[in-house]
């Protein structure tokens, strides 16, 4: 089997406000946008939808507090990324993890999905 494609989407009820976070930490709009139904990011090979569900199937998009999926970011300098998502009032929780591969943060979008920032050493 072949793919053209690799999809990541965010099902969301916070349609709005989760859109206008990622058009903010990616500083960059949507390549495809449905008002109040769909947007598509686009990031390096990797394409982010977030979609608003219809309301018969809401409660599978439930925030969940323990998702064991996140959304990996490799930055190039972490403190920038970092004092990005505080600007943006999201800052993350915790402190900056190093290890062999580089230093890593997680932090968290309105939905409470996981995202992790990472710098290569």
């Amino acid at each position: 089997m072949e793919y053209e494609h690799a999809l990541l989407t965010i099902g969301t009820v916070n349609f709005d406000k989760l859109v206008y976070f990622y058009t903010q930490i990616l500083e960059k709009p949507p390549i495809n946008l449905i008002a109040g139904v769909y947007a598509e990011f686009e990031i390096v090979n990797l394409r982010l939808g977030i979609f608003k569900p219809k309301a018969r199937y809401e409660s599978e998009f439930a925030v969940n507090d323990r998702s064991p999926l996140s959304l990996c970011l490799e930055v190039s300098n972490l403190q920038d990324a970092i004092a990005h998502l505080q600007s943006l009032g999201y800052p993350p929780p915790g402190e900056i993890s190093h290890a062999s591969h580089g230093q890593e943060i997680y932090a968290y979008d309105p939905d409470g999905n996981r995202l992790i920032l990472h710098q290569s050493n």
